[in-house]
């Protein structure tokens, strides 16, 4: 039995879903589905692009990294599979349907680099942390929602939109495959071979295969993202979006939903809860769960002025780590690989230009 045979079935099983739940209702369970797995698979494997670039940055191919590549091959694999197999639409996804800003992408993934060694973790991890009892994780987390929705209409917006302007494509962004000619097949197979030399690299670096499994389950969930909303966009009677995991819009958004008490639901509000319900249950079913606190008001300041680098910088950059790097990525958006090169770089450039000094004075004995 194939994909699209599996997929055309559950198909026709979600039609009882959307009469109870409704199009918007459907969506938001959806994200709640997606959150939950990413959350579970994110806090079992730590995954984190902020530890996979200070490894990089100091020189190492360690665990960190090894996870990161395992969850961005597995998101690319996924994708581009379901993508060939005809099941979801990419090209009606915001990141190919839409002008891409490279200007954006360069400067807001520079921004959200440092924001993210900054603050010890990108959005995502912060969430993931702030649903184990970490209290510096939360007050971030809500400092970077805050400020990603300035940057969205607020009173950061008028900046955000004059960067972004200044390097656009038109009137779609660019699919890096199609672009470079290297045929339908291409993305499946990039996929697979860095899953191979994530594979080689998690067996270089020791990781126990329970590690491996909730790594990779980060990056299905991207799929699994684009798989669900493709099948309820086909079903529903009301416009939804074809999209996948992201961390700034929805964080704003979210954040919005329950201050204002709006009945207006999609998968961004329940992403949100989803990731944090996951990470919530797999921590304290790990006996995990502590509370932790700032460690005083120089840390404080560091944490949240990252936050909110990284607020803004998402929103300038059409994404999070996970929204640009990973989920953008797995699209082949030229923007988003910009976006995710930009961050890495500006990443490197603070742990090297911030924390190693600090490691280097304290001496080898206290690194």
């Amino acid at each position: 039995m194939g994909i699209p045979t599996v997929v055309g079935r559950f198909s026709m099983d979600i039609n009882w879903i959307l009469d109870i739940t409704g199009d918007t209702g459907a969506a938001a369970l959806v994200g709640l589905t997606v959150g939950v797995i990413f959350g579970v698979s994110s806090q079992r494997s730590r995954f984190c692009l902020r530890a996979a670039t200070v490894e990089f940055a100091r020189g190492q191919l360690g665990p960190r990294m090894a996870v990161w590549l395992l969850c961005f091959s597995t998101a690319v694999f996924w994708t581009q599979t379901f993508a060939l197999s005809g099941l979801v639409p990419l090209e009606q996804a915001r990141w190919l349907s839409s002008p891409g800003s490279l200007s954006g992408a360069i400067l807001g993934g520079l921004i959200f680099g440092a924001g993210m060694v900054l603050a010890r973790g990108c959005s995502g991890r912060l969430l993931v942390l702030a649903a184990g009892g970490n209290l510096r994780a939360l007050l971030s987390g809500l400092v970077f929602a805050v400020t990603a929705q300035m940057s969205l209409y607020g009173v950061l917006a008028p900046a955000r939109s004059a960067l972004a302007g200044l390097w656009v494509t038109g009137p779609a962004n660019i699919e890096l495959t199609s672009f470079l000619g290297l045929g339908p097949y291409a993305g499946v197979a990039i996929g697979a071979v860095l899953a191979l030399i994530a594979l080689a690299a998690s067996w270089r670096a020791g990781i126990a295969w329970p590690v491996l499994v909730f790594g990779s389950g980060v990056g299905f969930s991207v799929g699994a993202g684009w798989l669900l909303t493709a099948t309820v966009s086909s079903q529903a009677f009301d416009p939804v979006s074809v999209e996948s995991l992201t961390f700034s819009g929805p964080s704003a958004d979210t954040l919005m939903f329950f201050m204002t008490a709006s009945d207006t639901v999609d998968f961004d509000v329940g992403l949100i809860p989803g990731v944090f319900l996951g990470a919530a249950l797999a921590a304290l079913l790990a006996r995990e769960w502590k509370l932790e606190g700032f460690e005083g008001a120089k840390s404080m300041r560091r944490y949240l002025s990252g936050a909110a680098m990284m607020g803004f910088g998402a929103m300038l950059a059409g994404g999070c780590a996970i929204g640009a790097g990973v989920t953008g990525g797995s699209t082949f958006a030229v923007s988003a690989w910009l976006a995710l090169t930009a961050m890495w770089v500006g990443a490197v450039l603070t742990d090297y230009l911030v924390d190693q000094p600090k490691t280097r004075a304290r001496g080898p004995a206290a690194a």
